[in-house]
């Protein structure tokens, strides 16, 4: 297998886009402002800060508000918090889904890896998210694991009513990705295509997705990439690990890191209608 560990920053400067940083954890609390200006500094121009429950969403907007053009926001209950999405919790997702700031409904999908949700608790909250994303005409953030068959389902279900989507941090073989490919989706890589042990399996396929819908995410603080050299003490992933992931894609698809990066980013700013900055 060819030796994938890099640097922690190309040679040449990348302008990127994070399409997934979960930067409203706590783990940011203490430098936030330290991260996002490590971000700039790597390129990464703009972040699309994820919400995950309604709190997690209520938090991803003020982050937004507090950098215009700089960071944006997704709304969306992921289903491990399924059960919170009451009539009432799901009238407040839509006022917050509506927001300038927010480009993405979700998190928002199935996983019945952990199945913290009961599983048809998991379902309703997807389709009605699924629904939701149709009303506000904004394009869909997916989650899934380990539940392909009824998560393909529901989006084939709900396909025709939607805008378009991405299936957020893609760690699927190649029936998985042709699928998303085929329903006309996004697809987001993270450094786990970094992680000899459980991601390799990636490196052929991220020549198989077309350059119009390959977005890259570091999903962190999650994620570390494996193969980052030194690896911070924190041992936390952040958006300045972006152009680590991008250089690990660019080899695996046999193109430039600049062609990349000029790909993904166009494809970013089409799909979630960002400015270009």
């Amino acid at each position: 297998m060819p030796n994938h560990t890099i640097r922690h920053a190309p040679t040449v400067p990348l302008t990127l886009i994070d399409i997934g940083i979960n930067l409203g954890h706590d783990s940011y609390d203490a430098d936030r402002d330290a991260v996002i200006s490590r971000a700039q500094k790597a390129g990464v121009v703009q972040m699309i800060v994820t919400g995950a429950t309604l709190e997690g969403s209520r938090k991803a907007i003020e982050l937004a508000r507090s950098r215009p053009r700089q960071l944006y926001a997704t709304a969306g209950v992921h289903p491990h918090h399924a059960t919170e999405l009451t009539r009432e919790s799901l009238t407040e997702l839509e006022e917050l889904a509506r927001q300038p700031e927010v480009v993405a409904a979700g998190e928002c999908g199935l996983d019945y890896f952990r199945d913290f949700s009961p599983r048809p608790v998991q379902q309703n909250a997807f389709h009605r998210q699924l629904e939701l994303a149709a009303k506000v005409e904004k394009p869909v953030f997916l989650h899934q694991r380990d539940a392909h068959d009824d998560f393909l389902a529901i989006l084939r279900e709900h396909r025709k009513t939607l805008v378009g989507g991405v299936a957020h941090c893609f760690t699927g073989g190649a029936h998985e990705l042709t699928a998303y490919l085929g329903l006309g989706f996004a697809i987001g890589i993270t450094g786990w295509i970094c992680d000899e042990r459980r991601g390799a399996h990636l490196l052929p396929l991220v020549r198989d997705i077309p350059a119009d819908r390959l977005l890259l995410e570091t999903d962190g603080p999650y994620l570390l990439p494996r193969d980052l050299s030194p690896k911070p003490a924190s041992r936390r992933n952040e958006p300045a690990y972006l152009p680590h992931i991008a250089e690990v894609v660019a080899r695996a698809r046999g193109e430039l890191v600049t062609d990349l990066s000029r790909s993904s980013t166009a494809a970013t700013r089409k799909l979630f209608g960002l400015p270009e900055i």
